[in-house]
């Protein structure tokens, strides 16, 4: 989802809102709007959150304080179910359907990833370099054994 980029923290945050209220009201959406949507869906802990509206889009979610961000774990799980679908970087489909057997849900499988996901984004924002697909992939597969 490249275009995501060009848009500010608060207009991304309120995609979120919008495809979860459209979901709610049955209303028509976009494919991405469905997959957002499908997203929220996973995540009940962030449901009153997103029903909030535009109280939620300038929030700050302090790990500090023990507070998780919704859009970044969801933008993390959107993240992922397009690597898979897309086989970017190529074997993570593989990795992920080897994965799948061991855990109690593709949600769950989803999160294995996401926490190597997260941490080749850490890695690459403390080096100032671009994320390391190799070293990202490796890690996926051996985690997926």
């Amino acid at each position: 989802m490249p275009f995501f980029h060009t848009q500010s923290r608060a207009e991304l945050r309120q995609m979120y809102v919008d495809a979860w209220r459209k979901r709610r009201e049955k209303l028509p959406v976009e494919p991405v709007e469905a997959q957002i949507a499908d997203v929220v869906q996973d995540h009940p802990e962030y449901h009153s959150a997103l029903e909030q509206g535009e109280q939620v889009l300038d929030k700050d979610f302090q790990p500090e304080a023990g507070a998780t961000n919704p859009f970044l774990h969801m933008g993390l799980h959107l993240a992922i179910r397009d690597q898979v679908a897309t086989d970017r970087p190529p074997g993570i489909k593989a990795a992920f359907a080897s994965l799948l057997p061991k855990q109690p849900s593709a949600h769950d499988a989803e999160h294995v990833l996401i926490e190597l996901l997260a941490e080749a984004l850490w890695n690459a924002q403390r080096s100032g370099q671009p994320p390391d697909e190799r070293a990202y992939l490796a890690r996926v597969r051996e985690k997926c054994r």
